[in-house]
């Protein structure tokens, strides 16, 4: 059973651009766990407390996209505060731990990763009940964690065809839990999203306006979320254009392989948050309009 010093905030990938800042989680390289869930919570009152649990066996990695609060994690012998106020720098939490997060900034916004699929029994939500668990396992030892090769994780099941039409780009509405004490939304791999989630990254202190990305992939898949404020995504297709706007945190946007997108008109204080199928790789970015007509083209031989 993991001990509260196995617990660290760390460290991630900054990409400064006047246009904004990027930061980026992929599974087997920030974090040691693959994701199989990711959710978000917002509207979470000033001051107010959330997230009173332990689980089992799930993992978790919680970044302050904006605003503050503090995690409080408890092994059942010892206690430790971590203040989470950077959006680059996010709280690994081993399994076994019993966590609450609190002190709530005005419009903060939480993200969590984790490492197993939903499932009740995996919750401890009585702390009584938590230290007897904790006092029972205390001294198990651990198998150790084996990280596989990272590529064996991109998407087998998906079709490596790129799609043709920005017609097949989908608009979803997602599950919004409410609570007096905030909202959450959740995201499934391959439930909500018709893909595994390999990647995560996030643009953040974009000034108001501005525009970004425009660029197409020949295999990653993509679901882009207005976690915060709002933007235009632009989608073309080589012949077609359509966009769409997003500004509510429970709407995500499947962006296929295939197609050229870009985000414009941010509003100020907007959170850009991508989940992606994929993990980086240069090779499989267009990044030039005219290559991206080219390979339209040739794609469109085949």
């Amino acid at each position: 059973m993991a001990n509260i010093i196995d617990a660290k905030i760390l460290n991630l990938p900054k990409i400064g651009d006047v246009r904004g800042n990027l930061s980026i989680i992929e599974q087997f390289k920030q974090i040691l766990f693959e994701i199989k869930r990711t959710y978000w919570i917002y509207d979470v009152p000033g001051g107010y407390d959330r997230g009173e649990h332990a689980y089992k066996e799930n993992q978790e990695f919680i970044v302050a996209l904006s605003g503050s609060f503090d995690v409080e994690l408890d092994d059942g012998s010892e206690k430790k505060v971590f203040s989470l106020n950077r959006s680059y720098m996010g709280l690994y939490v081993p399994k076994g731990m019993w966590r609450k997060m609190f002190n709530f900034s005005t419009n903060s916004l939480a993200l969590v990763l984790s490492s197993t699929e939903y499932s009740e029994e995996d919750y401890i939500m009585d702390y009584e009940e938590f230290k007897i668990w904790a006092s029972d396992n205390r001294g198990r030892v651990e198998e150790p964690i084996v990280i596989g090769n990272v590529n064996e994780y991109n998407c087998p099941n998906l079709p490596n065809k790129a799609v043709k039409s920005v017609f097949d780009c989908s608009l979803y509405e997602l599950s919004k839990w409410h609570d007096d004490e905030g909202n959450l939304t959740y995201v499934y791999e391959n439930v909500h999203v018709p893909f595994p989630i390999n990647r995560v990254f996030y643009s953040y202190d974009i000034p108001g306006g501005e525009d970004r990305g425009a660029h197409a992939h020949k295999e990653c898949h993509q679901f882009i979320i207005a976690a915060s404020g709002a933007f235009e995504v632009v989608l073309d297709d080589g012949v077609n254009k359509r966009t769409v706007t997003l500004n509510r945190p429970f709407w995500g946007l499947h962006v296929p392989p295939g197609i050229w997108a870009s985000e414009q008109g941010f509003s100020s204080g907007s959170i850009c948050l991508v989940l992606a199928s994929h993990g980086y790789s240069e090779d499989d970015y267009i990044r030039n309009y005219d290559d991206f007509l080219r390979y339209v083209e040739e794609r469109d031989k085949k």
